[in-house]
C-alpha cells in the first residue's frame, strides 16, 4: 500500500468525504467509499464514513493499492487450459480481482503464474467477465490480446452461453420466465445495484423443484450487469437464499448460487467448447437441510 494525503482546502470545506476523497485521489466514488469504511482512508487521523463532512484544513490520508500484481498461491481447480484461455471454477469467498480493500489474494494473483493477459486495466489481465465474491463456478479468462478481444466481442454480442443453478425465498414462480429490466447503480445507495436503471439485462429462469417456501432454478443470463441475478430476482419478490444485500442473510449460510455451466466458441479454433461445474459440497448440504428431495 502507498501512503498518500492531502488537506482539504477553505473552499472543499463541507462536502464529503467519499466525494472528494475520489476527486483528489483519482479513484472511484465506490472506490472511496470501500477505502473509508475499511479505514484505510482516513480523516483527521481517524476512522470516519464515507459521508463524514469534511473541515477546511482537515488532513485526509489514503492507504491506496498498489497497481503490481504479485502471484500468489491460492488453490482455484482449473477444469480447461491450453495457449489461449483457461477456464476456472471459481471458489465462494474468491474476489476475481485486486480492487478497494482487496489489494492481494484474488484470482487475478492465483492466476498470474498461467499467463493470463489481456485487456487495458493492469489490475484485471484477461479477465473477460466476472463473479461475484461468494458466487461459486465457472469463469474463463483469456492467456493474450487476441482471445481476450475476441471472448469480450463474444459476450457483448450475446454469444456466450451462461447457466447458473439458484435457490430463491418463495413460491408460486410460473415454470419458466424472463426479467427484462435495466440494471444500474442504486440512485439511493450507490455500492448496490438496482432494477430499472442503467443499461439493457434480460435473465431467464426455469424452475427446477419446488420446496415449500423455497424454489430451486436455472438461470441463464443473455447479458452480464454486476449483480444482475440477483438484483432481478429480488425485483420480482424471490431474492436468492442467504443474499444479504438483496435478500436476508441467513446464519451459517452462503448466497445460493453457482455458475453451472458455460459455453462459446473457442477464440482460435472456431471450436464450440462447453464446460460444467458440480455444485459444491456446501449448496448441496444446504438445500438438503431446507427440503429439496432432488439436492442439487
Amino acid at each position: 500500500m502507498e501512503p498518500e494525503s492531502f488537506e482539504v482546502e477553505s473552499s472543499e470545506a463541507g462536502g464529503r468525504l467519499d466525494k472528494l476523497a475520489a476527486r483528489r485521489l483519482g479513484i472511484t466514488r465506490s472506490a472511496a467509499q470501500k477505502l473509508i469504511s475499511s479505514g484505510e482512508i482516513t480523516a483527521g487521523g481517524e476512522k470516519t464514513s464515507p459521508s463524514h463532512k469534511l473541515r477546511a484544513g482537515e488532513r485526509v490520508c489514503a492507504n491506496l493499492p498498489s497497481n503490481e500484481l504479485e502471484a500468489e498461491d491460492i488453490h482455484v481447480p482449473i477444469v480447461f487450459e491450453d495457449e489461449n484461455l483457461l477456464v476456472v471454477d471459481k471458489p465462494a469467498g474468491l474476489v476475481v480481482h485486486p480492487g478497494a480493500g482487496n489489494p492481494s489474494g484474488t484470482l487475478v494473483n492465483a492466476l498470474l503464474e498461467h499467463g493470463i493477459s489481456g485487456g487495458e486495466d493492469p489490475t484485471r489481465p484477461g479477465v473477460v467477465h466476472r463473479l461475484d465474491r461468494d458466487t461459486s463456478g465457472l469463469m474463463v479468462v483469456a492467456k493474450g490480446e487476441p482471445a481476450y478481444s475476441k471472448l469480450v466481442g463474444m459476450l457483448s454480442k450475446r454469444k456466450v452461453s451462461r447457466i447458473y443453478r439458484a435457490v430463491v425465498v418463495g413460491a408460486g414462480l410460473p415454470e419458466t420466465g424472463t426479467i427484462n429490466s435495466p440494471v444500474g447503480r442504486d440512485p439511493d445507495n450507490p455500492t448496490l445495484m438496482a432494477a430499472g436503471v442503467g443499461k439493457p439485462a434480460v435473465t431467464h429462469f426455469e424452475v427446477m423443484e419446488k420446496s415449500g417456501a423455497r424454489t430451486m432454478l436455472r438461470v441463464r443470463l443473455e447479458t452480464g450487469r454486476t449483480h444482475q441475478i440477483r438484483v432481478h430476482l429480488s425485483a420480482i419478490g424471490h431474492p436468492v437464499y442467504a443474499d444479504p444485500l438483496y435478500g436476508a442473510a441467513v446464519e451459517d449460510r452462503r448466497l445460493w448460487l453457482h455458475a453451472e455451466r458455460l459455453g462459446f466458441e473457442h477464440p482460435a479454433s472456431g471450436e464450440k467448447v462447453e464446460f460444467e461445474a458440480k455444485v459444491p459440497d456446501d449448496l448441496r448440504g444446504s438445500v438438503a437441510s431446507i427440503g429439496f428431495s432432488g439436492g442439487a
